[in-house]
């Protein structure tokens, strides 16, 4: 059976992998951007490096993951290490595009973009997350469990308030989030953001 465990050192790819697998809307983004590395060095990558403690992964029976969830106690902190830290790496990967001609585009725009008080959430939900499962572990709790997990962790640091930001064509995670107890905030086309009191 599976279970949730605490993020590993070594967990890296098979969560990048992951990562990308569910990137598209809840489904394969594999070649989606003309470079696949893209998804996990903005959305899951970052996370593991600055707070692995706030990691969680589920694993089936042999011990490979198939899900996690990542998180951040601070928003605004974090996407300050984000913008200061992590991005600066990836500048001569991933020039700045000067427009949105293509998804990759659009995605390299937001990460180049994030800084403090980019986005209003964190001024009321502090912390905020980012979870994938596989599909064959979807429908089945794991989800509600990695986020309770998460939230239990957030609340022994004492974080009042937590926010996620969903693709809206992802309509299996709009009804989840929202069966879960997050509210919608108002989002910027293309997006939903849901935030919980903890």
């Amino acid at each position: 059976m599976p279970r949730i465990r605490p993020f590993r050192p070594g967990d890296e790819p098979a969560l990048a992998e992951i990562c990308l697998r569910t990137a598209d809307a809840g489904g394969d983004a594999t070649g989606v951007f003309e470079d696949d590395d893209l998804w996990a060095e903005v959305f899951v990558l970052p996370y593991l490096s600055r707070h692995p403690d706030l990691a969680f992964v589920v694993e089936d029976d042999a011990g490979t993951p198939r899900g996690y969830v990542v998180g951040t106690p601070d928003t605004r902190a974090f996407e300050d290490w984000f913008a200061t830290q992590w991005w600066t790496r990836f500048g001569a990967r991933w020039p700045r595009p000067e427009s949105e001609r293509t998804r990759q585009d659009g995605t390299l725009i937001y990460a180049y973009g994030r800084r403090a008080g980019a986005e209003p959430y964190g001024d009321d939900y502090p912390a905020h997350l980012h979870i994938d499962l596989l599909p064959e572990l979807q429908g089945q709790g794991w989800g509600r469990r990695l986020i309770d997990t998460l939230a239990d962790a957030l609340r022994e640091r004492g974080v009042r308030g937590l926010h996620l930001v969903a693709s809206s064509d992802n309509t299996g995670a709009l009804a989840f989030y929202t069966r879960l107890g997050f509210a919608p905030l108002p989002s910027h086309a293309g997006v939903q953001a849901f935030a919980k009191t903890l």
